[in-house]
């Protein structure tokens, strides 16, 4: 990483610190400390420019008037928000340009203090400092060059006076996003003068920064249970991890032992079981908290990381299903793996919807707001109430709302107590129908909202791909763009009404004769969604397909497991590698990652689905080979797309000597790779987790 450092140019004597030594240069010392390769000092746009045209790699942007703990430019530099960050501090009135936030994205700057263009009023103040990513290099050239024909601005005039402040300005205004990089525990303040110079040196003094990192570690707003029965005390294991120099990584391969043994005491049974298993699924989840903080205290971030948490949450998630409904079965207690079938399904299905609609929120929130008989409308208001909501931070309203759309923590709280207390169908059953009630509270309050806001949010991505269509569906898709077919949702809504339908048959018992020919022709039926996929997916409730499309197919999966009479197990098999995929998938569009490298081998919906047809149209027998068959296929392609195909790129936590440390911190010890969740447990890319939005 490439820092520039932009040395002020006010009248005056160079800024010192009570020792004498040139706030620049213990600047300089703290952006290599931060990470940063060679740093630059320059006051010339036109340099700036040139340095911005010809490089490489990241630009840490940093303002000579910035006096801060050394984590905080750490933090920012190994940020693993994707894309460009800026340091924002928490007080309007802490630095000269205000700035506008929301949803996690500086979304418009204002110098006078007054709402800006987007209706929303400062959130804070730009810090000074700026992680701008190589594709968004060319903005800051755009800004420099323009920086450096034009005049100075005046002092009471709407645009900020320093060069920092009017790069940033124009930066915002360019189109980029910049996600807020917000300064807690921690201290940065701009100074002006030595006596703000004084001030700021004896306000980072009075905090003991390996302290702070240590609470920072812990996400800044999480759920109920997590917040009051883990992070109180994960922290401590978090450094205790960190002083025997686990890695992440190896705190989540823990987290998945722990996690596997309760699943295999739950399909055990007996009381002794059942309760030793919910202590380890509690012990499960705190470590899966710990693997977070632990990359967050010792800044060890990447994509790798990032994806391997998200896949190894969920599995975890269903191989306790999987445990539980063996539990079931064990105990005589009923059909045990319906109830798991159905658990991961809903449960794939509220994740799908939650990714869209984050990405949706996410744009949302950089698009002006509508106007006309649009605005103020009913999703308005919705949003202006849920605002408020989230804002009074530990009132009864905000933990009820966080409660209520039934996050991991409350998830895994909830098995784990009704396991001990009765058993395992109890468990499965109080999953069913908090879910089922969190999924109907979501996606009504998701689709008022989102009406309002009127943002063609999938155009800006590969949506044949995320939808996961195969050759059939990309022919298909060719053959409806030509016909001038309308939105896409309809017809997938469509394809997910007709798997329910053929799914009912099975259950009403209708199989033999009529499943053999009643399957093939649900396929065909459901492949007609496919037709419109190459229509632009821009409508107010596009980001509904690609949750109607995993419902379409996993339903018709149920239906053809039923209509064979295959074991349950078999199903609910093909269903966990399904949700694996799908999850790689989604990972892919939250971190702007490439496709997975055999895309193409693995078939499409479309594709499994024919797959499918054709083989309960040879025979039962046939169709019972097929299912293991395809799990096992797809298994093998997704194991091959996670060594291949997330490519280790981790961005190293920068060492900090020990007798030489700026901020008087205790050196971090060296930690492997990582990324927060999207969506449990952190945000790189905007809120993709479970809540009502």
């Amino acid at each position: 990483m490439l820092a520039i450092l932009l040395t002020p140019t006010q009248p005056g004597p160079p800024l010192t610190l009570p020792d004498g030594k040139p706030l620049a240069a213990r600047l300089r010392e703290q952006l290599r400390a931060a990470g940063a390769r060679d740093v630059v000092l320059t006051d010339d746009p036109n340099r700036l420019a040139a340095l911005a045209e010809t490089a490489r790699e990241p630009v840490l942007l940093c303002s000579g008037d910035l006096v801060a703990h050394t984590a905080v430019l750490r933090h920012l530099a190994t940020s693993p928000l994707p894309g460009t960050a800026a340091l924002v501090l928490p007080e309007r009135d802490a630095g000269p340009l205000g700035v506008l936030e929301e949803r996690g994205q500086v979304v418009g700057t204002d110098h006078s203090g007054a709402a800006g263009t987007s209706g929303l009023t400062s959130t804070g103040a730009f810090g000074g400092a700026v992680r701008l990513a190589v594709a968004d290099l060319p903005a800051l050239v755009t800004a420099a060059r323009a920086a450096a024909t034009a005049p100075p601005a005046g002092i009471g005039t709407a645009t900020a006076t320093s060069a920092p402040d009017r790069l940033f300005t124009a930066l915002t205004g360019s189109g980029i996003t910049i996600f807020a990089s917000r300064v807690r525990l921690l201290v940065a303040r701009r100074v002006t003068d030595p006596a703000g110079v004084a001030a700021a040196e004896a306000a980072v003094a009075a905090v003991d920064s390996d302290r702070a990192e240590l609470r920072l570690s812990v996400k800044e707003k999480d759920d109920f249970f997590t917040t009051y029965f883990v992070s109180t005390w994960s922290p401590w294991v978090t450094k205790l991890s960190a002083r025997l120099r686990l890695t992440p990584t190896g705190v989540t391969a823990i987290s998945v032992l722990v996690t596997a043994v309760a699943a295999a005491l739950f399909a055990l049974g007996g009381r002794p079981a059942l309760v030793t298993g919910a202590i380890l699924l509690y012990l499960g989840f705190m470590l899966d908290c710990v693997d977070g903080q632990l990359a967050r205290y010792t800044r060890h971030f990447s994509p790798w990381g990032g994806w391997l948490d998200t896949i190894a949450d969920r599995a975890k998630e269903y191989l306790v299903y999987a445990g539980l409904a063996v539990g079931v079965e064990r105990a005589g207690l009923g059909n045990g793996w319906a109830l798991a079938i159905a658990a991961i399904t809903l449960q794939t299905v509220r994740h799908m919807t939650d990714t869209w609609y984050g990405a949706l929120h996410d744009e949302a929130a950089k698009r002006p707001r509508p106007a006309g008989p649009a605005a103020g409308g009913l999703g308005d208001r919705l949003s202006a109430a849920s605002n408020k909501v989230q804002a009074d931070t530990g009132s009864v309203s905000y933990w009820l709302k966080r409660t209520v759309v039934f996050p991991i923590g409350e998830r895994w709280a909830l098995i784990a107590l009704t396991v001990a207390l009765f058993n395992p169908l109890v468990s499965l059953v109080a999953v069913l129908v908090w879910g089922g009630f969190a999924a109907a509270y979501t996606l009504a309050l998701r689709t008022l909202r989102a009406r309002s806001m009127r943002v063609p949010v999938l155009t800006g991505v590969d949506t044949l791909l995320h939808r996961d269509d195969g050759p059939a569906a990309r022919w298909l898709a060719g053959l409806g763009r030509a016909a001038g077919l309308p939105g896409p949702l309809p017809m997938a809504l469509f394809g997910a009404a007709a798997s329910a339908v053929l799914l009912g048959a099975g259950l009403a018992g209708l199989g033999g004769t009529t499943a053999r020919w009643s399957v093939p022709l649900a396929v065909l039926v459901v492949l007609l969604a496919a037709l419109p996929a190459g229509v632009p997916h821009g409508r107010p409730l596009d980001w509904l397909v690609p949750a109607a499309l995993r419902a379409a197919e996993y339903l018709l999966v149920i239906a053809v497991g039923l209509a064979v009479d295959a074991p349950g197990w078999m199903t609910f098999a093909l269903l966990f590698v399904l949700a694996l995929r799908h999850y790689d998938l989604t990972s892919r569009l939250e971190k702007r990652e490439r496709a997975p490298l055999l895309r193409q081998l693995g078939l499409g919906w479309d594709g499994r689905l024919i797959v499918l047809g054709v083989a309960v149209l040879l025979g039962p027998g046939a169709a019972r080979i097929a299912m293991p068959l395809l799990t096992g296929y797809l298994g093998v392609i997704f194991a091959v797309n996670a060594l291949r195909g997330w490519v280790r790129r981790d961005i190293p936590a920068p060492r900090r000597p020990a007798d030489a440390q700026p901020d008087g911190g205790a050196p971090l010890a060296a930690a492997g790779a990582r990324t927060d969740r999207a969506g449990e447990r952190g945000e790189p890319a905007g809120k993709r987790g479970e809540g009502d939005g």
